[in-house]
């Protein structure tokens, strides 16, 4: 959730997703508010997995095809969603998408946050390790300068997870394999953020030229690091506002209100849009898995 608040509290662009869209959340297995740990005696679940888990939500929920908005690794997994599921994806919109798979230098750098996971925890090196591949290092702050508030909540929210699902996630991750191939069978329109400063801008433009260019734009957002949603929500505004006018959707003006709400974005707290306070039920739903025999 840490990856689309500041997009989500930008009342701009809360306004044109809000008006257009019914939005569902999904968290890898156990990332979820109040998840319980998951023993590490339990097989990680594929990246097929997880994007097949994708589609039981949409089952679940009863939804047909939907616009998908991912972050990095999400990103990753609604990519694979909606090369093996192509009716059901009418667009991917993708923040700092990872496309292939891990270098070995990645895969290394991996091994050992999964190491320092499994036998420390979230320590504070698994953490200064995740805030760099999320965030610039002009909001992470140095000592002339102090953190800014996006990292410090982004810090406190990893201090809430168990981090034994963080550690089973990032085996996932770093078993992920090349989706170049799988690039050529999306059928969707797709716009691709990314921050000149992510550790990922090399993915992003390597999936740029393997998409269709007929139907794919690629968004380099300046001072940035991977969370464009967390750093510079605004510059995603306008290509998001063209990118959905293709679809027939737009932005409502500021006298209107969002048709699936009686309250306008811009002029709801933050703290009403809790799981909480939404009356959103936290408890997973269950989904395929894979058994190893």
């Amino acid at each position: 959730m840490s990856c689309f608040q500041g997009l989500l509290f930008c009342p701009e662009a809360a306004s044109l997703l809000l008006h257009n869209f019914c939005i569902y959340h999904i968290s890898p297995p156990g990332h979820e508010l109040g998840a319980a740990p998951i023993s590490p005696k339990r097989p990680a679940p594929s990246v097929d997995d997880l994007a097949d888990q994708v589609a039981d939500v949409l089952d679940f929920f009863g939804l047909g095809s939907v616009m998908c908005l991912g972050a990095t690794a999400g990103a990753y997994i609604l990519t694979l969603f909606a090369a093996k599921y192509r009716e059901r994806v009418l667009g991917l919109v993708l923040v700092s998408p990872l496309c292939r798979a891990p270098t070995w230098t990645e895969w290394l750098y991996s091994k050992v946050e999964s190491n320092l996971l499994y036998y420390y925890g979230m320590c504070g090196l698994v953490k200064e390790s995740l805030l760099q591949r999320f965030f610039s290092k002009e909001v992470r702050g140095c000592s002339e300068s102090p953190e800014s508030d996006i990292v410090q909540a982004c810090r406190s929210l990893l201090d809430q997870r168990q981090s034994m699902n963080v550690w089973q996630f990032v085996q996932t991750m770093n078993g992920r394999y090349d989706l170049t191939e799988e690039l050529k069978q999306l059928q969707c329109r797709t716009l691709i953020f990314v921050g000149e400063n992510s550790q990922f801008h090399a993915e992003a433009v390597h999936m740029t030229a393997k998409l269709d260019r007929r139907y794919c734009a690629l968004v380099e957002v300046q001072a940035c690091g991977s969370l464009v949603t967390e750093e510079q929500p605004h510059a995603m505004l306008i290509p998001m506002e063209y990118f959905f006018m293709g679809y027939g959707l737009y932005k409502p003006s500021q006298l209107d209100c969002s048709p699936r709400s009686p309250l306008s974005p811009s002029c709801i707290s933050p703290e009403l849009l809790s799981p909480e306070s939404m009356g959103v039920k936290l408890k997973p739903i269950k989904t395929r898995a894979r058994l190893q025999v």
